[in-house]
């Protein structure tokens, strides 16, 4: 890829909050100790399910993965980010912006896989539960771990291939927090017409298909848990679904709203909001969210500390 790639722009300003200087310290303090925690939380349930073989287990291990994406997402967008907020002009190479976008297509693309395969998870456990070693077997997790990371690579070579073959030649300031594809196409000085059709039918594709699923799975379950005898039965089955339909709610309302809007719906610093939504509470969130309402997480939690203060006092 050629560095201005036939087009007048070498690089690009990222404007983000620019319009509230008065907020932008404030905003620099929260955002970089919102960034910190949500390191520290995702690379809690990473090594917690790495070093306890009890969470080898499929539900652990789809979850390992969504927090290895959560933190991709939230390191490709925050740090830049915060330079935005401590610089007054903000540039960013031709190639970063790709690099950055790719990225952001990347994680949040195989997020909404990922969220799919943890819901048909969940409908093979509680539905079928007799069944549920043969029906998730680990040539069953294995396939459906990288069909979601393999779905979310081709989806965004193209794109992001596409997007910057367009010649951007006018303005340079993308009026957003990151190099996101809605909000670099605003540059473009060409036609963009059959990218748009492309993009949105990809778009309702990644969203809708993996959603569909999810709803499909979800009815499924409320239908069997409604059939379960015990009271203590019913609670635990609802407590294992309850996070994964909040990290779903949180997700994909954000992302639909931004990537499935209208161009004019809209304004700017209203996409910013939404934006920070999915890309910074979402990965904040879902480590808390797995591990309060998790007893065996807190169980490991908990016997890994004890673990580590048994080595530091002998």
């Amino acid at each position: 890829m050629r560095g201005q790639n036939d087009s007048s722009v070498a690089e690009f300003i990222l404007l983000g909050f620019s319009n509230y200087p008065e907020l932008q310290r404030q905003m620099f303090g929260a955002f970089l100790v919102i960034y910190l925690v949500t390191l520290t939380g995702n690379a809690l349930i990473m090594s917690v399910i790495l070093l306890d073989r009890s969470l080898h287990i499929p539900m652990y291990l789809f979850l390992q993965n969504l927090s290895v994406v959560e933190t991709g997402f939230s390191t490709t967008v925050m740090p830049e980010m915060l330079v935005v907020l401590t610089s007054e002009k903000a540039t960013i190479s031709f190639g970063g912006c790709f690099a950055q976008m790719y990225f952001i297509l990347l994680f949040g693309g195989t997020e909404c896989f990922l969220l799919g395969a943890m819901a048909y998870d969940r409908f093979a456990a509680i539905c079928h539960p007799l069944s549920y070693p043969v029906i998730m077997n680990k040539r069953v997790f294995m396939t459906l771990v990288t069909c979601s990371w393999l779905s979310g690579t081709m989806m965004t070579t193209l794109q992001t291939t596409w997007v910057f073959s367009f010649p951007y030649c006018g303005s340079n300031e993308i009026n957003h927090i990151s190099c996101e594809t809605p909000a670099v196409l605003e540059l473009a000085c060409t036609d963009i017409f059959f990218f748009e059709i492309y993009a949105f039918t990809g778009t309702v594709l990644i969203i809708l298909t993996p959603f569909v699923l999810i709803l499909l799975s979800y009815i499924r379950i409320l239908f069997s848990i409604l059939k379960m005898p015990s009271t203590t039965g019913r609670q635990k089955a609802f407590s294992t679904c309850a996070s994964h339909l909040t990290s779903v709610t949180l997700f994909y309302g954000t992302a639909s709203m931004t990537y499935l809007q209208p161009k004019s719906k809209y304004s700017p610093d209203t996409k910013k909001l939404m934006s920070l939504a999915y890309s910074l509470l979402t990965p904040l969130l879902n480590p808390l969210i797995y591990s309060l309402r998790n007893k065996e997480m807190k169980r490991a939690v908990v016997k890994l500390w004890e673990r580590k203060v048994a080595l530091h006092t002998t």
